[in-house]
Protein backbone atom coordinates (compact mmCIF):
# COMPACT_ATOMS: atom_id res chain seq x y z
CA UNK A 1 0.00 0.00 0.00
CA UNK A 2 1.26 3.47 -0.92
CA UNK A 3 0.06 6.55 0.90
CA UNK A 4 -0.05 10.13 -0.31
CA UNK A 5 -1.48 12.90 1.84
CA UNK A 6 -2.84 10.34 4.30
CA UNK A 7 -5.09 8.72 1.67
CA UNK A 8 -4.33 5.01 1.11
CA UNK A 9 -3.93 3.89 -2.48
CA UNK A 10 -4.16 0.19 -3.27
CA UNK A 11 -2.08 -0.99 -6.22
CA UNK A 12 -3.86 -3.83 -8.01
CA UNK A 13 -2.19 -6.39 -10.26
CA UNK A 14 -2.50 -5.28 -13.84
CA UNK A 15 -2.29 -8.74 -15.40
CA UNK A 16 -5.93 -9.67 -14.77
CA UNK A 17 -8.24 -7.97 -17.26
CA UNK A 18 -11.96 -8.57 -16.90
CA UNK A 19 -15.01 -7.63 -18.96
CA UNK A 20 -18.37 -7.36 -17.23
CA UNK A 21 -21.74 -7.09 -18.94
CA UNK A 22 -24.50 -5.63 -16.77
CA UNK A 23 -28.16 -5.36 -17.79
CA UNK A 24 -29.90 -2.61 -15.82
CA UNK A 25 -33.15 -0.70 -15.66
CA UNK A 26 -32.78 2.46 -17.75
CA UNK A 27 -33.14 4.85 -14.79
CA UNK A 28 -31.21 7.92 -13.57
CA UNK A 29 -28.54 7.19 -10.96
CA UNK A 30 -27.95 3.51 -11.81
CA UNK A 31 -24.48 4.12 -13.24
CA UNK A 32 -23.46 6.12 -10.15
CA UNK A 33 -24.54 3.31 -7.79
CA UNK A 34 -22.65 0.71 -9.82
CA UNK A 35 -19.51 2.88 -9.92
CA UNK A 36 -19.68 3.25 -6.14
CA UNK A 37 -19.42 -0.54 -5.76
CA UNK A 38 -16.17 -0.51 -7.75
CA UNK A 39 -14.83 2.54 -5.92
CA UNK A 40 -15.51 1.11 -2.44
CA UNK A 41 -13.50 -1.98 -3.36
CA UNK A 42 -10.60 0.00 -4.92
CA UNK A 43 -11.19 -1.27 -8.46
CA UNK A 44 -10.51 1.19 -11.25
CA UNK A 45 -12.76 1.11 -14.31
CA UNK A 46 -10.57 0.94 -17.43
CA UNK A 47 -13.40 1.29 -19.94
CA UNK A 48 -17.12 1.88 -19.79
CA UNK A 49 -19.77 1.69 -22.48
CA UNK A 50 -23.45 2.24 -21.71
CA UNK A 51 -26.27 2.18 -24.22
CA UNK A 52 -29.99 1.64 -24.33
CA UNK A 53 -31.02 -1.86 -25.32
CA UNK A 54 -33.59 -2.94 -27.88
CA UNK A 55 -36.18 -2.46 -25.16
CA UNK A 56 -35.95 1.20 -24.02
CA UNK A 57 -36.67 0.17 -20.42
CA UNK A 58 -33.20 -1.41 -20.16
CA UNK A 59 -29.58 -0.40 -20.76
CA UNK A 60 -26.50 -2.55 -21.23
CA UNK A 61 -23.26 -1.60 -19.48
CA UNK A 62 -19.96 -3.11 -20.56
CA UNK A 63 -17.25 -2.42 -18.01
CA UNK A 64 -13.58 -3.26 -18.50
CA UNK A 65 -11.54 -3.51 -15.29
CA UNK A 66 -8.13 -4.73 -14.17
CA UNK A 67 -7.62 -6.36 -10.84
CA UNK A 68 -7.61 -9.36 -8.58
CA UNK A 69 -9.83 -12.19 -9.82
CA UNK A 70 -10.63 -13.35 -6.28
CA UNK A 71 -12.05 -9.95 -5.35
CA UNK A 72 -13.90 -9.65 -8.65
CA UNK A 73 -16.43 -12.33 -7.66
CA UNK A 74 -17.41 -10.21 -4.65
CA UNK A 75 -17.98 -7.20 -6.91
CA UNK A 76 -20.14 -9.22 -9.32
CA UNK A 77 -22.28 -10.39 -6.39
CA UNK A 78 -22.54 -6.87 -4.91
CA UNK A 79 -23.50 -5.33 -8.27
CA UNK A 80 -26.04 -8.10 -8.81
CA UNK A 81 -27.73 -7.17 -5.49
CA UNK A 82 -28.42 -3.58 -6.57
CA UNK A 83 -32.13 -2.88 -7.13
CA UNK A 84 -31.91 -1.72 -10.75
CA UNK A 85 -29.52 -4.50 -11.88
CA UNK A 86 -31.17 -7.34 -13.81
CA UNK A 87 -27.96 -9.39 -14.10
CA UNK A 88 -24.17 -9.04 -14.09
CA UNK A 89 -21.85 -11.49 -15.90
CA UNK A 90 -18.13 -11.68 -16.52
CA UNK A 91 -17.35 -12.57 -20.12
CA UNK A 92 -14.15 -14.14 -21.43
CA UNK A 93 -12.82 -14.39 -24.97
CA UNK A 94 -14.01 -18.03 -25.00
CA UNK A 95 -17.68 -17.20 -24.48
CA UNK A 96 -18.02 -13.79 -26.16
CA UNK A 97 -17.09 -11.43 -28.96
CA UNK A 98 -15.36 -8.27 -27.72
CA UNK A 99 -14.58 -5.25 -29.91
CA UNK A 100 -13.30 -1.68 -29.55
CA UNK A 101 -13.06 1.25 -31.93
CA UNK A 102 -10.42 3.96 -32.22
CA UNK A 103 -10.23 7.18 -34.19
CA UNK A 104 -6.65 8.29 -34.91
CA UNK A 105 -5.97 11.78 -36.23
CA UNK A 106 -2.50 12.17 -37.69
CA UNK A 107 -0.49 14.70 -39.63
CA UNK A 108 0.25 13.15 -42.96
CA UNK A 109 2.04 14.88 -45.81
CA UNK A 110 1.00 14.05 -49.37
CA UNK A 111 4.11 11.93 -49.94
CA UNK A 112 3.39 9.91 -46.75
CA UNK A 113 -0.28 9.36 -47.43
CA UNK A 114 0.09 6.17 -49.49
CA UNK A 115 2.00 4.40 -46.69
CA UNK A 116 -0.52 5.58 -44.07
CA UNK A 117 -3.39 4.28 -46.20
CA UNK A 118 -1.61 0.90 -46.50
CA UNK A 119 -1.41 0.67 -42.71
CA UNK A 120 -5.10 1.57 -42.52
CA UNK A 121 -5.95 -1.14 -45.05
CA UNK A 122 -3.79 -3.71 -43.25
CA UNK A 123 -5.85 -3.20 -40.07
CA UNK A 124 -9.13 -3.24 -42.07
CA UNK A 125 -9.64 0.40 -41.13
CA UNK A 126 -11.35 3.25 -42.91
CA UNK A 127 -10.34 6.82 -43.59
CA UNK A 128 -13.18 8.95 -42.20
CA UNK A 129 -11.66 12.40 -42.79
CA UNK A 130 -8.98 13.62 -45.15
CA UNK A 131 -7.44 17.07 -45.56
CA UNK A 132 -4.33 18.17 -47.43
CA UNK A 133 -2.24 17.83 -44.24
CA UNK A 134 -4.07 15.34 -42.00
CA UNK A 135 -6.29 12.29 -41.91
CA UNK A 136 -8.58 10.57 -39.44
CA UNK A 137 -8.58 6.78 -39.47
CA UNK A 138 -11.16 4.50 -37.81
CA UNK A 139 -10.15 0.98 -36.79
CA UNK A 140 -12.24 -1.64 -34.99
CA UNK A 141 -11.14 -4.87 -33.40
CA UNK A 142 -9.93 -6.44 -30.20
CA UNK A 143 -7.56 -4.63 -27.85
CA UNK A 144 -4.30 -6.13 -29.22
CA UNK A 145 -5.27 -5.14 -32.77
CA UNK A 146 -6.03 -1.57 -31.69
CA UNK A 147 -2.74 -1.39 -29.76
CA UNK A 148 -0.81 -2.69 -32.79
CA UNK A 149 -2.44 -0.12 -35.09
CA UNK A 150 -1.50 2.73 -32.75
CA UNK A 151 2.08 1.41 -32.65
CA UNK A 152 2.26 1.37 -36.46
CA UNK A 153 0.82 4.88 -36.77
CA UNK A 154 3.30 6.20 -34.20
CA UNK A 155 5.79 6.74 -37.05
CA UNK A 156 3.57 9.71 -37.98
CA UNK A 157 2.72 12.66 -35.79
CA UNK A 158 -0.45 11.54 -34.02
CA UNK A 159 -2.48 14.65 -33.18
CA UNK A 160 -5.00 12.82 -31.03
CA UNK A 161 -6.77 9.54 -30.49
CA UNK A 162 -10.24 8.72 -29.22
CA UNK A 163 -10.83 5.13 -28.15
CA UNK A 164 -14.10 3.52 -27.13
CA UNK A 165 -14.41 1.05 -24.35
CA UNK A 166 -15.05 -2.59 -25.05
CA UNK A 167 -18.41 -3.78 -26.28
CA UNK A 168 -19.20 -7.42 -25.68
CA UNK A 169 -21.79 -9.93 -26.86
CA UNK A 170 -22.08 -13.56 -25.79
CA UNK A 171 -21.48 -16.16 -28.49
CA UNK A 172 -24.24 -18.40 -29.78
CA UNK A 173 -27.51 -18.48 -27.91
CA UNK A 174 -26.01 -17.45 -24.56
CA UNK A 175 -27.38 -14.28 -22.94
CA UNK A 176 -25.12 -11.28 -22.78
Amino acid sequence: MITTTDTPVVILPTGSVHTLSILVNNEPGVLMRICQVFSRRAFNIDSLVVSQGRDARFSRMTIGISGDSARLNQIIMQVGKLIDVIHCFEHTSNDSVTKEMILIKLLCKTEERSAALQITEHFSGKTVDLTPSSMVVMITGDSPKIDAAVAMFSQYEIIETVRTGKVVMARGELAT
